[in-house]
C-alpha cells in the first residue's frame, strides 16, 4: 500500500499508512502530528489533499465510517471540525465504573456527547454501542472539554502521573475536573473510625498510597476535585465475588471493610461533577462498615450464588478501618441507591 492509503476495515476500523511506518488509527482515534489521519466522531469531515484539488468526505453513520471514495495516493491534510458543546464529558478510563457515569451523564444532560480516552482499542466497538466515542490519547491533541472525569487504574498506565496531567491539561477549567481515589490513603488500620478530615499517610511510607497522593496532589494544582472511593462492587464483581471464586482465603476474619455499590459510585461522581467544585477532596462509601467475615456471612445467607464460601485463615494481617462520609453527602446533596450490602443483597 502506497502513502495516504486507507482501508475500510469491520465498519469501524480505518488504517492510514504512511511511507516507512505504519500508523494505525481507529474510530475516534487523535493525533497531533499534522501529516496523519485524525479520525473523530465529528458527523463531518472535509479532507483535503496538498497536491489536488479532489476533496474526499467521510461521514460517520451510526456505528461505521462510510468513505464516499478510493483515498490517492498523496500525503493528507486533516482539517477537523470537533465541536465541544458545554456539557460533553470526557472520561480517561471509560471502564465498569466510567460506562455508568457516562450513562448517569446522558440522562442529566440528553444530547451531550461523551468522549472516552483508553489505552488499548480492545473495547472500543462495546463503547460506541452504548453511545460514548472512544479514543487514544485525547489528551495528546490538544481539544479540550468543560468535564473531565479520571477513571483509570495505576496499573495499566506506563506514566500514569503523566497522563494524568494531561488529562488536566485537558480540561478548560469551565466545568468540572474529578479524579476518582482511593480510600487507601487515610492513616487508619485499626478498625478506628476514619472521615473526610483524618490524616493521610505520609509520603515514603507505602508505594500505593504515594502514587495515588501524588495524582491528588496534581490534580489539587489544576483545581480540580477527588473523590476517594471505598471497595467498588456489584453482584459479580469485588471482593465478596472473588472470596467467593478462592472459597478459603488466607486473610483474618475480622478485617473491617468499607463498601460501594459501582452505580452509586458513578452517582456520587456525576453529582460532584454538576457542582463544579475546585480543589476539593471527598469520600464515597456507603456508611456501613463490615467485617470480612460479616460480608460473607451475608453472602452465604442470601441464597443468592450458586457458591458457599469456606472460610477465612489468617491471623496477623493489617486491620482495616470505618470510613464515614457525612460531611461528603451534605456538601454533595448525595444519598447511596444502596445504603448498604445488606441492602444491596436484598435487591437480587
Amino acid at each position: 500500500m502506497g502513502l495516504g492509503t486507507i482501508v475500510h476495515f469491520n465498519s469501524t476500523t480505518l488504517f492510514c499508512f504512511h511511507q516507512n511506518q505504519t500508523l494505525f488509527h481507529s474510530f475516534g482515534f487523535p493525533c497531533s502530528n499534522s501529516n496523519n489521519l485524525l479520525f473523530s466522531t465529528t458527523p463531518s469531515w472535509r479532507i483535503r489533499l496538498k497536491s489536488s484539488p479532489l476533496s474526499l468526505y467521510l461521514s460517520f453513520m451510526a456505528t461505521h465510517f462510510h468513505v464516499s471514495q478510493s483515498a490517492p495516493t498523496q500525503n493528507l491534510e486533516v482539517s477537523p471540525s470537533l465541536h465541544v458543546g458545554h456539557n460533553d464529558l470526557l472520561i480517561v478510563g471509560p471502564g465498569v465504573l466510567g460506562r455508568l457515569v457516562a450513562q448517569k451523564w446522558r440522562q442529566e444532560y440528553p444530547g451531550c456527547q461523551v468522549f472516552g480516552q483508553t489505552v488499548t482499542t480492545d473495547h472500543h466497538e462495546e463503547l460506541i454501542k452504548i453511545g460514548i466515542s472512544p479514543s487514544l490519547k485525547w489528551t495528546g491533541a490538544g481539544q479540550k472539554f468543560p468535564y473531565v472525569i479520571f477513571c483509570a487504574p495505576p496499573h495499566q498506565s506506563s506514566d500514569y502521573h503523566g497522563d494524568l496531567r494531561l488529562a488536566a491539561l485537558s480540561w478548560n477549567g469551565e466545568g468540572s475536573f474529578l479524579f476518582t481515589s482511593s480510600s487507601a490513603p487515610y492513616d487508619c488500620d485499626d478498625n478506628g473510625t476514619c472521615d473526610e478530615d483524618t490524616p493521610v499517610v505520609p509520603i515514603g511510607r507505602s508505594r500505593r498510597t504515594d502514587v495515588l497522593l501524588n495524582a491528588e496532589n496534581i490534580v489539587l494544582e489544576f483545581r480540580g476535585s477527588v473523590v476517594r472511593l471505598s471497595g467498588l462492587y456489584k453482584e459479580d464483581k469485588g471482593a465478596h465475588a472473588y472470596w467467593l471464586e478462592k472459597g478459603s482465603v488466607e486473610f483474618r476474619p475480622d478485617h473491617i471493610l468499607n463498601l460501594i455499590h459501582y452505580e452509586d459510585a458513578a452517582s456520587l461522581s456525576v453529582a460532584i461533577l454538576k457542582k463544579k467544585f475546585r480543589g476539593k477532596i471527598f469520600l464515597g462509601c456507603d456508611n456501613h462498615p463490615l467485617s470480612r467475615q460479616e460480608i460473607m456471612d451475608l453472602v452465604n445467607q442470601s441464597g443468592k450464588f450458586s457458591k458457599k464460601f469456606e472460610k477465612f485463615t489468617g491471623t496477623d494481617d493489617p486491620l482495616g478501618k470505618r470510613l464515614n462520609n457525612s460531611r461528603t453527602r451534605h456538601e454533595v446533596g448525595w444519598e447511596p441507591k444502596y445504603s448498604s450490602f445488606a441492602h444491596f443483597l436484598d435487591t437480587l
